[in-house]
C-alpha cells in the first residue's frame, strides 16, 4: 500500500511539471486520450456508450484486488478497460501527470506532492481506509521500549513511517532507533517474524496472521483505529480526464463501489478475489479478509471535505508536503457522489 520515495518523486514531479508548463508545453504535454465511443446495442438497435481508459496499478497487494475485480467487471461490460502494473507511484504519478495513464491509486501523499508541485492530478475516492498498526516483537510493548531498537520500514517518505514518527514523537521523543528500510509490508512482516528488527507497521490483516507465528508480537499502536479520519490510499486521475470524461470516471467508480459493497456483505468474496489475483493460501487471505471487513476499511466514497482536510494537515505536520493545500485543491468529488447516488451506496 503506502509506498513511495519522497526526495525521489519531487525531483521526478519537478521534471514532469517543467516538462509539461512553460512556454514549449504544446510541444511536450500529451493530454489523455479520447475515451468515449458510441457503438449499437445488442439488442434493440440502441446506441450504447462505452469507455476506454487506463488503470495503473502499483505492485497489486490486497488494497488493489478490488480495483482489479473492478476493471474486470468493466471489461466484461463491454468497455475498453486495462490495468497495468507499475512498479513504484513514482511511475503511476508520472504515467497520470503525461497521460500515459488515466487512473491510478496508492499513497494519497504521492498525490499531495504531485498536485503541490503542480502536476495535472485530481484525487476522486478512496482505495482503503487507514489499515495500519504498529507491532513489537517479545518485551516491545511500549513507545520508551524502543530506544536502542531496530525499526523497520519501506521507506522515509511512506505513509506508515511518517505514522510511526508521529507516534514516537508525541509519546517518547526521547528514545533513539534506528529506522531500516527493509522493503514492503510483507518483507517487514517475515523479518519481524525472524528477529531481524524489533517493530514495524504492518496492515490488520498481517497484524491478525502474527498470531499464527512462533514468539510473542505485542500490538503498540492501532493507527487504523486511532487515525481513523487519516486516508492514506487515494484514487486519483489525470485532471484532463477527469474534467474531459465524467462519464468514464463514474463509471470506474460505480464498479468499485460494487466490488467494495460485495466485499462487505460477505468477507469470504474477498478472499476468494484474493487467491484469483495475488495467489496463497486460502485460510491465511479469510484471516485477512476477515481483518479488513470488520475494520470498515473497503469503501471507496468514504472521502470528505473533512477527512481530507485531517489528511492535509497530518502530511503537512509530517513534513511530507508545504502547508497552504486545501480539499478543493486536490479532489473532485462530483464523479465519486453520482457514483454512490447511482448504486445506491
Amino acid at each position: 500500500m503506502p509506498r513511495y520515495r519522497t526526495a525521489a518523486l519531487f525531483v521526478a514531479l519537478l521534471l514532469v511539471v517543467a516538462a509539461c508548463g512553460g512556454d514549449d508545453a504544446a510541444e511536450t504535454t500529451t493530454t489523455a486520450a479520447p475515451t468515449t465511443e458510441t457503438t449499437a446495442a445488442d439488442t434493440g438497435g440502441q446506441d450504447a456508450e462505452t469507455y476506454s481508459f487506463t488503470v495503473a496499478v502499483v505492485e497489486p497487494d490486497i488494497a488493489a484486488v478490488p480495483i482489479l475485480a473492478a476493471v474486470d467487471a468493466l471489461v466484461a461490460a463491454g468497455h475498453d478497460v486495462e490495468a497495468v502494473e507499475v512498479a513504484e507511484p513514482e511511475l503511476a504519478i508520472d504515467g497520470l501527470a503525461r497521460g500515459e495513464f488515466e487512473i491510478s491509486g496508492e499513497t494519497i501523499s504521492a498525490a499531495l506532492i504531485a498536485i503541490q508541485v503542480g502536476a495535472p492530478i485530481t484525487i476522486i475516492g478512496d482505495v482503503v481506509g487507514n489499515a495500519w498498526t504498529f507491532y513489537g516483537r517479545d518485551d516491545k510493548t511500549a513507545c520508551a521500549d524502543l530506544d536502542g531498537t531496530r525499526i523497520g520500514i519501506f521507506s522515509e517518505g511512506s505513509v506508515a513511517t511518517a505514522m510511526i514518527r508521529q507516534w514516537v514523537a508525541e509519546n517518547c521523543p526521547e528514545i533513539s532507533a534506528d529506522y531500516l528500510v527493509i522493503g514492503g509490508s510483507d518483507v517487514r512482516y517475515q523479518a519481524l517474524v525472524a528477529g531481524e528488527i524489533d517493530a514495524t507497521a504492518l496492515d490488520v490483516g498481517e497484524g491478525m496472521l502474527l498470531a499464527n507465528e512462533e514468539g510473542q508480537y505485542n500490538l503498540m499502536a492501532n493507527f487504523s483505529a486511532d487515525l481513523a479520519n487519516l486516508r492514506p490510499s487515494a484514487i486519483y486521475a489525470n485532471s484532463d480526464f477527469v474534467a474531459d470524461n465524467p462519464g468514464a470516471a463514474q463509471a470506474y467508480l460505480e464498479a468499485l463501489l460494487e466490488q467494495h459493497a460485495k466485499i462487505n456483505s460477505d468477507p469470504s468474496y474477498l478472499a476468494d478475489l484474493a487467491i484469483q489475483y495475488l495467489g496463497g493460501d486460502l485460510d491465511d487471505w479469510t484471516l485477512v479478509a476477515d481483518a479488513y471487513v470488520s475494520n470498515g476499511l473497503y469503501n471507496a466514497a468514504a472521502l470528505t471535505e473533512e477527512n481530507l482536510a485531517y489528511t492535509i494537515s497530518f502530511f503537512e505536520a509530517a513534513g511530507v508536503i508545504e502547508p497552504g493545500l486545501t480539499p478543493a485543491d486536490i479532489a473532485v468529488l462530483g464523479p465519486m457522489q453520482a457514483a454512490a447516488a447511482a448504486v445506491g451506496n
